[in-house]
């Protein structure tokens, strides 16, 4: 049986979401304005299309391209929606007895995913990589993701990344 965030934990995901964009912003060096170019959205489980949900991670992206005309890759905008599986996170939670905080846990989410969002925006990392390459993007967004939340941290913080290091999927992507 699904589960899904409540109001309260909708409204916590959205208020993560914009402190993870500054902390972001930071760590890159994007003017406010530059927030605009690297298209993305939200969306909790419950409003999520069939093939937008995974198993196994407790956000992924999704890669949609559009365009007036079919044809050269540079008239196609790329789109990233983050799909977060609200069943996942408060499993986690309510397994960990109190130890893992979901404020923490959807901030630690909000970011690795924003991370993927920048690189793959800037051509940093490469969204259609083949599998044997996914990894190696991984680890280098979770090292990222640590350095740009090292301003924020806390005991709570330290713990989910302690917890969800490179030895748990936070995230996948698919197209």
């Amino acid at each position: 049986m699904d589960r899904y965030f409540n109001a309260a934990q909708i409204s916590l995901a959205g208020r993560t979401f914009i402190q993870a964009e500054k902390l972001a912003g930071q760590y890159f060096g994007l003017a406010h304005g530059e927030w605009r170019e690297p298209r993305y959205d939200v969306k909790t489980l419950a409003f999520l299309e069939k093939h937008e949900v995974r198993e196994g991670a407790f956000a992924h992206l999704c890669k949609y391209e559009y365009g007036r005309d079919p044809g050269p890759e540079d008239g196609r905008l790329h789109f990233y929606r983050i799909c977060l599986h609200d069943d996942r996170i408060l499993d986690a939670v309510d397994r960990a007895h109190s130890f893992i905080r979901i404020s923490p846990l959807l901030l630690y989410i909000a970011a690795h995913e924003l991370v993927h969002v920048i690189r793959f925006y800037r051509g940093e990392g490469n969204f259609d990589a083949p599998e044997d390459e996914k990894s190696g993007e991984e680890e280098k967004v979770h090292r990222i993701t640590r350095n740009l939340l090292k301003p924020v941290t806390d005991a709570d913080l330290n713990l989910v990344m302690d917890c969800f290091s490179n030895r748990h999927q936070i995230g996948e992507m698919m197209q």
